[in-house]
């Protein structure tokens, strides 16, 4: 069996926690589990199964049994686990014609209309069955075909469906990955007929979010001047992927991978399951790959449908403006990939794609590069990237900043430091702690606190250092950098 390179892109400035180290080690053990099961079952495996490479992004960090910035190359096989659950988290990023000082004058009430239209009843998203089951098998195609169902009601106001099919382009994949079915989905599906979603217009928790950004500064001006990007200019960032559908897909894969895994044989002592890739095992590998394009299509649909709530709620408040789509892509997925003449799967958890100009031949990034959107913690700068293709990095770049401070270890942080965050930053959640019958509630009060302390900035590694690794290594090129107006949190 084959040794397995590992690149790491870590700058002096960046610390490496040990727990993700020692994540890390585990991970690479995979290969043993394979030969441990090939010993016991010739033809559970092909010969050539196995990690062939793995990348180390600079957001390197400890994360739920594989760490976070880790992207791998595999052959004859697919970790499900080098995903994770939250199946195409990822980001969108908008532009507007909107000035921040045209957000400024109406903060106060931009952030009611937000509230209301994100966690107050006022998302109005009917959808049909027949919707909801071609967005899970053809993702935003099946959407854009079945959008006539709902045309005129609701939120799909919105939704322009020119646009939207011009947008496709833009979207990773063109945010279609195309399934045989929706596999237990039938709850989700709902009646026949109009029925409006509970599901899908989710931010989710931990760290996604909705923001508001502003351009503060253009670093590349010319693939800024391509992007449609200037200085002074609002745009928006959302960050989340496939929420409640992605655990489902999750439960059901390592319910999957446990039943399959040779009876009588020990199971990994890291927990991480192999899935081969193989005729043998044909009726897996295709469940498998239903349950993560069904996901994966739900989290594309998840992120254009919030970025048609937060227009509606600014508009509502000052009038109509221009919304265009840069570009959306997941950092946790699974890509069928050909490198170096080999055939294998590229696996990002926690890391995002960053092609060349040369690997983005027919889509609109042809001579930028793929964009490649790193966001800092809650309330500071984030950065707009163009990618660079480096093949050691396994055409891959960071997708956050990392965690300096578990969520736990961030709840107990000086309440002085919190309340300077607090008073200095908006974010706008579920509770308003500004509200008269909430003066009492030190329960609620309490828990809104807390979890905002787990996303605050000082929970998080400081972005520079994370962005300049980028520069330094040729991963990525900066375009422009962003500073937050107002972040919204579920």
């Amino acid at each position: 069996m084959f040794n397995i390179p590992v690149h790491f892109f870590i700058n002096h400035e960046v610390k490496v926690e040990q727990n993700a180290k020692e994540e890390l080690a585990r991970l690479l053990q995979i290969n043993e589990t394979i030969e441990r099961i090939r010993d016991f079952d010739t033809s559970y495996f092909k010969s050539d199964a196995g990690v062939t490479e793995v990348a180390i992004t600079p957001d390197f960090h400890k994360g739920a049994g594989i760490p976070v910035g880790t992207t791998l190359f595999t052959r004859g096989m697919a970790i499900p686990q080098a995903i994770g659950n939250d199946i195409n988290c990822g980001m969108r990023l908008y532009v507007t014609n909107l000035t921040e000082e045209k957000i400024r004058n109406h903060l106060d009430e931009i952030e009611k209309k937000i509230r209301y239209v994100f966690f107050e009843g006022g998302r109005n998203i009917p959808m049909t069955r027949r919707m909801r089951e071609k967005l899970f098998t053809e993702g935003l195609i099946g959407l854009l075909e079945t959008f006539s169902d709902v045309k005129g009601k609701g939120l799909w106001n919105h939704y322009d469906a020119k646009q939207q099919e011009s947008d496709l382009n833009r979207v990773n994949k063109l945010g279609s990955f195309i399934a045989d079915e929706a596999v237990a989905l039938d709850n989700f599906l709902g009646p026949e007929g109009i029925s409006h979603d509970s599901q899908i217009g989710s931010i989710g928790g931990g760290n996604h979010f909705v923001e508001i950004q502003v351009v503060r500064e253009i670093k590349n001006s010319s693939v800024a001047h391509a992007w449609g990007l200037r200085k002074g200019q609002v745009v928006f960032m959302i960050h989340t992927g496939s929420v409640a559908i992605g655990h489902h897909a999750g439960n059901h894969i390592r319910q999957m991978m446990r039943d399959m895994y040779p009876k009588n044989l020990k199971h990994p002592e890291n927990g991480i399951y192999p899935l081969p890739h193989s005729d043998r095992f044909q009726s897996q590998w295709q469940q498998f790959w239903n349950h993560l394009h069904n996901a994966a299509n739900f989290a594309f649909a998840n992120r254009l449908t919030l970025g048609l709530m937060l227009h509606k709620a600014i508009s509502d408040v000052v009038g109509d403006f221009e919304q265009e789509l840069l570009y959306d892509a997941p950092h946790n997925y699974l890509w069928e990939e050909t490198i170096d003449n080999t055939n294998g799967f590229l696996h990002r958890k926690g890391s995002c794609t960053a092609k060349s100009p040369e690997q983005m031949q027919g889509t609109p990034f042809a001579y930028t590069g793929e964009p490649v959107f790193i966001p800092g913690s809650m309330g500071s700068h984030s950065f707009i990237l163009a990618g660079l293709g480096n093949r050691n990095s396994l055409f891959s770049a960071s997708h956050g900043a990392g965690r300096a401070l578990s969520r736990g270890e961030a709840v107990k942080v000086d309440d002085v430091k919190f309340r300077g965050f607090i008073e200095k930053f908006r974010v706008i959640n579920p509770i308003d702690p500004k509200r008269t019958d909430l003066r009492g509630r030190m329960d609620i009060l309490k828990k809104w606190e807390e979890e905002l302390k787990k996303e605050a900035p000082y929970a998080y590694k400081e972005i520079t250092p994370i962005i300049q690794s980028h520069v330094d290594f040729g991963m990525a090129d900066i375009v422009a950098e962003v500073a937050p107006i107002a972040t919204v949190k579920g």
